[in-house]
């Protein structure tokens, strides 16, 4: 993991590989940013045209580099861009700190140190620009070997970057925050919540990223429970016998045509002066072939990130931990492998949930919403103030929002707002989806209480309808279908890598927060 320090250096003092400065787009032309004064006296303030000159404009996420003037201890000027300049007495925005240090940090891998002159204008957006960097340093190659490191590889689920691979960069290994006034408390906390935060979102990274031949639900458990020794995390987990003995259909019959048995992992974050208690529940299909009902060709070369919303779970549940949060909060993982064997659930057969209702499986590749609807009902067995399920869901809600966005919906209006609102405020993109009750209709069986599919058009909240049966009475809730961003398959943006994403985290820890300050509901 890239270290952090909140540094007293000034600019020309810092030992280190480069100095990262903000530019942004002006009317006129770039507009050097607060923090970069050393560097622009340097070049006798005339930095923002060389800069123009360099061909830079100040766009959000745009890289230029060049040479540090003479005195410099580092021997290199990395501007990132801010996007448009605020308005007067107008800061940047927290997400535009975050976007701009981790592109910074991306294009500084394979570097030790640099340290970061970008503008602070208070601990939140040292808290944004530290958040940012160790996000955008994130780099997954613990797969990637040469003849003379191969047998020190470490190729197994363990939450950790391996050393960098043939003909790779490691990622940045230091990131030094120029102003960050390291003996305020302020400033202190804020850095120390997003170490602790991109910390255990760049673990579900690792999670997501890992090929399911290393990540079966034996193995995401198994991390899971490591985790729970490590941050004094209860963790309890439900094998096959003990899911046949329990009555959970749903996680049995999603995983009966894989050799990989299932399970379900609750992980028990405890604070004894909590007053709320949260329950997190994530789809963890660790790979998905949709079973009997096979994806087409094309669709399967990614489907280990199918345990994204697991993977985001777990992640929150630790960050909580970590932060010490007056707040219970309880993660379930629905663990499974979806593949076709003369074992696995067929289209048409009828599974018993968990609740005891009976469901209609008219599509095996509607796995997702059959182990997440034995998981919402066990974790509405304990009566927690509100339920939030994560998980790559549907296709159509990709089609809806894009591959940027999540879906939110939920049982309540104002606990659906509340949720969309944690996601803007941690520079997650998010957008409220109805429930309409018409499309209910669609999933009556005549066989069964219910089947898992109903009509095409808006399927993505059809899955959520499906969902909401499986609610425990009076508990509100809320579901986020993670399809579009969980897996970015372009190019890396931001902070924002190729591969896996950890879409939801910064979300899920945010709603733990304002439900431990009582800010939610």
């Amino acid at each position: 993991m890239t270290a952090l320090t909140l540094s007293t250096s000034g600019a020309s003092a810092l030992r280190g590989d480069a100095i990262v400065i903000g530019v942004a787009k002006g009317a006129k032309g770039p507009v050097v940013a607060a923090g970069a004064e050393a560097v622009d006296q340097a070049y006798d303030g005339r930095l923002a045209g060389v800069l123009e000159t360099l061909g830079a404009s100040g766009a959000e996420g745009e890289v230029t580099k060049l040479p540090a003037p003479a005195g410099f201890k580092a021997p290199l000027v990395l501007a990132v861009g801010l996007g448009a300049e605020p308005a007067k007495d107008a800061g940047y925005s927290g997400e535009a700190l975050r976007r701009a240090a981790g592109a910074a940090a991306r294009a500084l891998s394979g570097s030790r140190k640099a340290g970061f002159a970008l503008p602070l204008s208070g601990a939140a957006d040292a808290g944004a620009v530290a958040e940012g960097a160790l996000l955008g340093a994130y780099a997954f190659d613990a797969y990637k070997t040469n003849a003379k490191d191969a047998k020190d590889a470490d190729t197994k689920p363990n939450g950790k970057n391996a050393k960098s691979g043939k003909n790779g960069k490691g990622p940045l290994a230091e990131v030094a925050l120029l102003g960050g006034k390291p003996r305020d408390k302020a400033y202190k906390a804020a850095v120390e919540r997003a170490a602790a935060v991109a910390e255990e979102l760049n673990r579900a990274r690792d999670l997501i990223n890992t090929p399911p031949n290393d990540l079966d639900p034996e193995a995401f458990a198994a991390v899971a429970s490591a985790a729970g020794k490590e941050h004094g995390i209860k963790v309890q987990v439900l094998d096959e016998k003990a899911l046949t003995k329990g009555g959970y259909g749903g996680i049995l019959g999603v995983g009966a045509g894989s050799a990989a048995a299932p399970r379900l992992v609750k992980l028990s974050y405890t604070h004894p002066k909590a007053a709320k208690h949260l329950a997190f529940v994530g789809k963890g299909i660790t790979y998905d072939s949709g079973g009997i009902s096979l994806k087409p060709a094309g669709h399967n070369e990614t489907m280990k990130c199918d345990m994204s919303g697991a993977a985001a779970v777990f992640a929150a549940v630790v960050a909580a931990a970590r932060l010490g949060l007056k707040v219970n909060v309880t993660g379930w993982l629905a663990l499974a492998e979806n593949m076709p064997s003369g074992s696995a659930t067929r289209p048409g057969d009828v599974l018993r949930m968990y609740s005891g209702k009976t469901v209609e499986v008219l599509n095996t590749d509607a796995e997702g919403r059959l182990v997440l609807a034995d998981a919402l009902w066990a974790a509405s067995q304990e009566k927690p103030d509100a339920i939030v399920d994560v998980a790559t869901l549907t296709g159509a809600m990709v089609l809806a929002l894009g591959n940027r966005t999540f879906g939110v919906m939920a049982n309540d209006d104002a606990f659906r707002s509340a949720v969309v609102d944690a996601a803007e405020a941690v520079g997650e993109e998010s957008w409220p989806m109805p429930l309409p009750e018409h499309l209910r209709k669609g999933m009556d069986s005549p066989t069964a209480d219910i089947a898992n599919m109903g009509e095409r058009m808006g399927g993505g909240l059809v899955a959520g309808l499906f969902l909401r049966e499986f609610v425990g009475e009076g508990i509100t809730w809320a579901h986020l279908d993670i399809a579009g961003p969980a897996f970015n398959e372009g190019g890396p943006f931001g902070y924002t890598p190729k591969g896996g994403t950890g879409s939801s985290v910064r979300t899920l820890v945010r709603l733990a927060e304002l439900t431990a300050s009582g800010d939610l509901g």
